[in-house]
């Protein structure tokens, strides 16, 4: 049987976002580890460079909303619940933006993309701690599968870094728990967020909350560092392709869904430890692909899992619209053959009168 050319088509611009998130995703993190990695370009200030993001976005995101108004203001974001809300995610996003380009000076990017297959688990484990998850004896079991294939990953990595591992680890924990925190604000407050109006109210927050560590621990260094000049084209691009990343996200959920970001993220990741071995010549043992492959495997499940209770949620919902309708429907005929039958009663009644 042929497809038709809308479901082709259909097909195709879903691919080719996929493609586009892909391609973004994998210049951002290897463009971070060049201008980080002291063997690259040999720039080791992570706080800066993840103010500089900020500040482009910030800017930008203001551009949008503000100026050109391509992007209308969330319009219930009163200053108490901006405090309440907004900013403790900003001051999640500064942790673990901060922490996980940090890691770059310490690890591979395969070894990292490693460890970030403990996200699911980050995620479920804080769920539970916060009541937005239930706690299922299956999917904690998955959860330990892929944390012993990391564990095993990170037995076998050549070049390990307590430390670094220690940042990594760290990101994810932060990601996992800026995650829930945006889930239940969006399903609480009622807030409808897309990536441009979420960097307008989270960026200019996350900067702020960075200059704390920035003026403590990188400042001094780069008015020591007298030999540096700002390079507006590394930096320029490289802030520029993180914000095009936001807008990537935004187009693959929106037109996709959740679920394909997350399948996309692991052949990503795949990809990236190709590049890494292939390319940056990190070293990658068996042992390290061994571990991983039981934690993808996992990962793997938990999102077979997550689409199997999508679908079964959709099947309840269309059900019950259906019960309603057939409800409503029984219901009208009711009522239609109670006025048949009061109108065939008055009938006769004026017959026998």
């Amino acid at each position: 049987m042929a497809l038709s050319k809308e479901v082709v088509k259909k097909v195709a611009i879903s691919y080719a976002y996929v493609a586009i998130w892909i391609s973004l995703s994998f210049a951002v993190i290897v463009y971070n580890k060049y201008i980080l990695d002291p063997k690259l370009y040999g720039w080791p200030f992570p706080i800066s460079l993840t103010m500089t993001h900020m500040a482009f976005c910030s800017s930008l995101a203001y551009l949008l909303v503000r100026v050109l108004q391509v992007v209308d203001p969330v319009t219930n974001m009163t200053r108490e619940f901006y405090l309440k809300n907004v900013v403790p995610i900003g001051a999640l996003y500064a942790l673990s933006l901060w922490f996980s380009n940090s890691a770059y000076i310490y690890l591979s990017v395969s070894f990292i993309q490693m460890l970030k297959a403990l996200m699911p688990v980050a995620v479920y484990s804080i769920g539970i701690s916060l009541k937005k998850e239930t706690f299922r004896s299956n999917t904690m079991a998955n959860m330990i599968s892929i944390t012993l294939g990391v564990a095993i990953a990170a037995y076998g990595e050549a070049k390990f870094d307590a430390f670094g591992v220690f940042l990594q680890l760290g990101a994810v924990a932060f990601e996992a728990t800026r995650l829930v925190l945006i889930q239940i604000l969006l399903t609480s407050a009622g807030i409808k967020l897309n990536p441009i109006t979420s960097l307008y109210y989270v960026a200019p927050c996350c900067f702020v909350f960075l200059a704390l560590p920035w003026a403590v621990m990188e400042m001094p260094r780069l008015i020591q560092t007298s030999s540096f000049h700002f390079d507006l084209l590394i930096f320029g691009t490289n802030s520029l392709c993180a914000f095009a990343l936001n807008l990537a996200v935004f187009l693959l959920v929106g037109k996709t869904s959740a679920l394909t970001m997350n399948v996309a993220g692991v052949v990503k990741d795949w990809l990236l430890i190709a590049f890494s071995w292939s390319v940056i010549k990190d070293m990658v043992t068996p042992v390290n692909l061994f571990g991983y492959g039981i934690a993808f495997l996992g990962v793997a499940y938990y999102n077979h899992a997550k689409l199997q209770a999508m679908k079964a949620a959709e099947e309840a919902k269309t059900s019950k619209a259906a019960g309603e309708g057939g409800d409503e429907e029984a219901g009208k005929l009711l009522e239609e053959k109670q006025l048949k039958n009061g109108d065939d009663y008055e009938k006769k009644s004026e017959e026998k009168n």
